[in-house]
Formats: C-alpha cells, sequence, structure tokens
C-alpha cells in the first residue's frame, strides 16, 4: 500500500520559487470559479471582469499603471524590509501621512505658483513617509519594541489624523459639508504622460525606483549586507554588519517610498485629500513583495496583476451586482494560495511503497 509524505528537499527548488506564483495564480483562478458559482454568478463573465476586462483597452492599461503604481513603490520598499528580515507591516500609515504632508504642501499654492511645486510636493510626502517609519525604527532600536505591533499601530494613529484634518481645520468651506480639502491648484498636480490618461510621471518615477532598488540589493555592498543580515544575523555581526544601521535603512528606504506614493496619489489622481486616501495599498503592498519573490523585477509584474484585482472588482460591484469587498477575497486567495505552493520549495511529494506482510 502507498502512502503519500512530505519529503524535505536537500536544497531550495530553483524551479518552484518561479513556478509557485504562477501555480498560486492557478489555484486562485479555479478557486474563484467556485466561488462565482457559489454566488450564482457566470464565472466565464466574471474571471472576463477581473482578467480580462482591465487589459482590453488603452484606457484599461493606463487604470492598470494608475493603480499599479502606487502599489509598485511601497512594495520596493517593503522588499528591502522584509529582505533585511525587519517587518514593517504599517506602510499603509506611512503612506498615509505621505499624503498629508504633500496636501499640506499643495495646500499652499495658489493661482499664480508655478509648476515647480510638484516638487515639494513629491518630497514632503516622501519625508513624511520616512519621518513616520522613523518612529519605528526608533522604538524597536532603543526599546527593542516589536516592529510589527508598533507600524501597525501607527496606521491608526494616521488615519486618526487624516479624519482630523479633513473634518477639521482642512475641510473645504465650499465643500457642501464634505469631509475633504478644496481642489488642489492645477500647478500642483503630478503632470500626466498622455492626454485622456490618469496615467502621471508617477510611473516613470516607480521604475527609476525599481532601477534604484535593484541596484542597492544586487550590486552594493550595503545592499549586500542588509541581505546578509535578513538570512543570517550571525554571520552578519562577524562580517561587521550593523544590525542597528540595518534596520534604520530598510525602514527608512520603505517608509520614504510609501510617503512619496501617497503624495502620487493625491496630487494625481485624487486631487485633493479626502478620508478615502486609505485604499488598503499599503497593506496589498505586502502580497506584491511575496508574490514579486522579493525582487523588484518580478515586483512590476505581481503590482499589475493586483491592479487587475483592484480593477475588477470595481467592475464586479457595478457589472455583476457583486459587493466591492472581492477584491479583498481573491487577494486574500491570491496570498494562502502562495504560501501553500511554497510548500514546494522546500519540500517535495514524496511516494513511499509498502509491502503487504503475509
Amino acid at each position: 500500500m502507498a502512502k503519500l509524505r512530505w519529503q524535505a528537499r536537500p536544497q531550495v527548488s530553483a524551479f518552484w520559487v518561479y513556478a509557485s506564483p504562477v501555480l498560486a495564480l492557478l489555484l486562485t483562478v479555479v478557486l474563484g470559479v467556485l466561488l462565482f458559482l457559489a454566488l450564482d454568478k457566470d464565472p466565464v463573465k466574471g474571471l472576463g471582469v477581473f482578467f480580462w476586462e482591465p487589459i482590453r483597452s488603452a484606457y484599461g492599461w493606463g487604470e492598470l499603471l494608475v493603480k499599479g503604481t502606487p502599489l509598485l513603490l511601497i512594495a520596493l520598499g517593503l522588499g528591502v524590509c522584509f529582505r533585511s528580515n525587519v517587518w514593517n507591516i504599517g506602510a499603509e500609515g506611512q503612506y498615509i501621512m505621505g499624503a498629508v504632508a504633500a496636501s499640506g504642501v499643495a495646500l499652499l499654492a495658489t493661482p499664480t505658483t508655478g509648476g515647480w511645486i510638484v516638487v515639494p510636493v513629491l518630497l514632503a510626502g516622501a519625508l513624511a513617509g520616512l519621518l513616520w517609519a522613523g518612529v519605528v525604527a526608533f522604538l524597536r532600536d532603543r526599546f527593542s519594541a516589536n516592529e510589527i505591533l508598533v507600524s501597525l499601530m501607527l496606521v491608526y494613529v494616521a488615519i486618526q489624523w487624516l479624519g482630523y484634518l479633513v473634518y477639521g481645520p482642512w475641510k473645504d468651506p465650499m465643500g457642501f459639508n464634505f469631509p475633504q480639502t478644496k481642489t488642489f491648484e492645477a500647478a500642483t498636480h503630478i503632470p500626466k504622460l498622455f492626454s485622456g490618461s490618469r496615467v502621471t510621471i508617477g510611473v516613470l518615477l516607480a521604475l527609476v525606483a525599481v532601477l534604484a532598488v535593484w541596484v542597492f540589493l544586487f550590486r552594493t555592498r550595503a545592499g549586500f549586507a542588509q541581505q546578509v543580515g535578513g538570512l543570517a544575523p550571525a554571520a552578519a555581526r562577524y562580517a561587521g554588519f550593523s544590525s542597528r544601521r540595518a534596520l534604520w535603512t530598510a525602514l527608512l528606504i520603505s517608509g520614504g517610498l510609501a510617503g512619496m506614493a501617497g503624495a502620487l496619489e493625491v496630487a494625481g489622481p485624487l486631487g485633493q485629500l479626502t478620508p478615502y486616501v486609505p485604499a488598503g495599498y499599503g497593506f496589498a503592498a505586502i502580497i506584491v513583495a511575496f508574490v514579486g519573490r522579493l525582487h523588484p523585477l518580478g515586483m512590476v509584474l505581481s503590482a499589475l496583476l493586483m491592479s487587475m484585482f483592484y480593477i475588477g472588482g470595481e467592475l464586479a460591484q457595478s457589472r455583476l451586482g457583486l459587493p466591492k469587498s472581492l477584491t479583498g477575497v481573491f487577494q486574500g486567495l491570491l496570498l494562502f494560495c502562495l504560501l501553500a505552493c511554497d510548500t514546494l520549495v522546500h519540500y517535495r511529494i514524496h511516494l513511499d511503497k509498502q509491502e503487504k506482510v503475509r
């Protein structure tokens, strides 16, 4: 009688390192079919809404880039953190604080302000995200506080701060009592790449960030130190690499990129600060980072995939009458499928043949 069991691999499977995300996506699609059937919806139409509609037109591709830009920027920073064994789970808060700081600078603009103000807007966002992540680094460094809990709790502090501003001192007096700032002056808007599209130069900044993070991680001594510290802390200490420097470097890079993503969002597609700025990008970017195998190039593809889930969720709400929360369901399915498939990276299925005892 044969028996199946998991057997540890002598070394990591190079094939499954890259094949695992593909298998996870296929399993997500299969589970999506079952989900649509359970909801009494046509699975072909449902999958078409998620995987075909977002790419069937040039406008759809533009929307993919719009939503993929903040996801990619945040995921790049998280990739640096996770490779360094620093678990920044609060990128959403750093994203929000970046949006708030960028809005503060944008609100200073007047109708006569020149386009130069876009640079201070972006710098303010990056600096605010960096400082918010710096709080996490300080508490971890000085008091050995758990960065997972601290960064996560600071997300809710950032949300409350955002709510105070848009319901209070920054509320547009001419906004019919809606909790939002006034629309930013045209000079503060991030320049668009194409006419008739919402795609901005933020896409180019994200691609520059991809290159910069790749060079940092794989072509510099500092990046090598970050990764050694994450994989083998004892070896890093023996080699003279500073764990404190790795902690601060990872969190500041992550916070800065998340803050810039927030600035690009409020000064780009939104054009004002609203309570709806927290769109969950900071949490979704965690999935983007791991599906992309913590590699900058892989995150480009996974960011586009996650953008499809966001757009698909919106289309499913309007065309199929399904709740928008379906986006989160697909994101969760992808993450759980990836975690399950990653077992194949370190283990293989072994068939034990047992002889019958007479």
